[in-house]
């Protein structure tokens, strides 16, 4: 029996229970998939009855039972529907949830694990310190080489694929946060993503640092000094990889096809035109991660949250890419 994809359900005060119930039922009759939902089980069941989703869920007993939708609290505490966004109890059941899901893919009892939206804000003034679920899994699996990739395609099926080479630092520390290395790690990362998603090719892109990419040392030498070598290295090792390119046109390109992959600077470089494009599909995927883990391109939406109206299209995305990459790898 294949092991099921297990869900950390996030922050309970955002959009997580909601979308995440709304995506199973969508997705429920579409294969035989299992999936155990790590959370708190009472909320999950009264989510379940408040959307009439009618999914089957059951109390977790084993992970060889046939049951499709399970449900474990490792946190232990329960909470009302009424507890204020952002409350630490949340914030640190969520860090619990997510600490348990990625603990149970190291063992292989889960086939992937998709994460709910957290507040960063809210699990740090719980007393965590914490960058984001990307770099605490990172952390948990001992991984140092892993990479963020965002995902998505427009209402036309055409896709953009962006790794980046920083992620949750700031604006101001990007150029001396960038070195040959990370950008390098980022190629090789992008290629290994669309060979993990099984496409003809890998040809990726890589973004210039400043404007026009710093019009030949005019504004920023960051290009010949750190992009250059690293696009040069990676050709010698064998990648199909161009750049570094401005960042005002390549992901034009890219989303016509052009290329399969785009290698950004930062994170906002990179996410931008993946929202304008596919704010609605939009998924994280953790690359270089020892197991497969997905998450929708959004947060815990704490101004709409407990009122029914989320959009699930991202965390559907989440779980069809786990489901790929599971078909795939096995």
């Amino acid at each position: 029996m294949n092991a099921p994809i297990g869900i950390a359900l996030g922050d309970v005060t955002g959009i997580g229970p909601e979308v995440t119930l709304k995506a199973l039922a969508a997705e429920a009759a579409r294969d035989e998939q299992r999936y155990l939902l790590v959370g708190d089980e009472s909320l999950l069941r009264r989510w379940n009855e408040k959307l009439r989703t009618g999914l089957p869920l059951q109390t977790f007993e084993s992970k060889d039972s046939g049951a499709r939708f399970q449900i474990c609290n490792p946190f232990g505490a329960s909470w009302p529907d009424d507890l204020k966004p952002g409350a630490a109890p949340a914030a640190n059941a969520a860090i619990e949830w997510l600490k348990h899901a990625g603990e149970l893919c190291l063992r292989g009892e889960l086939a992937a694990m998709v994460t709910a939206p957290v507040n960063k804000e809210a699990i740090v003034r719980a007393g965590h310190r914490f960058t984001g679920q990307t770099e605490f899994l990172s952390a948990l699996a001992g991984a140092n080489r892993t990479v963020m990739m965002l995902l998505g395609h427009d209402e036309q099926g055409r896709w953009l694929r962006v790794a980046l080479a920083t992620v949750h630092i700031a604006l101001r520390d990007v150029p001396q946060k960038l070195t040959p290395e990370k950008i390098s790690l980022a190629i090789e990362r992008a290629a290994e993503a669309c060979k993990l998603l099984q496409l003809s090719r890998a040809r990726v892109a890589v973004c210039g640092l400043n404007p026009h990419c710093g019009e030949g040392g005019e504004f920023g030498d960051e290009e010949p000094r750190i992009l250059e070598p690293a696009i040069v290295a990676a050709k010698k090792a064998g990648f199909d990889v161009v750049g570094p390119l401005s960042g005002d046109t390549v992901f034009h390109h890219a989303l016509h096809g052009e290329f399969d992959a785009v290698v950004a600077m930062y994170h906002d470089q990179g996410l931008a035109p993946l929202k304008a494009v596919a704010f609605d599909t939009g998924v994280n995927w953790t690359l270089g991660l020892p197991f497969i883990r997905t998450s929708p391109d959004h947060g815990t939406a704490y101004d709409i949250a407990g009122k029914g109206i989320a959009n699930p299209s991202s965390m559907i995305a989440a779980i069809r890419l786990a489901k790929q990459l599971t078909r795939a790898r096995d």
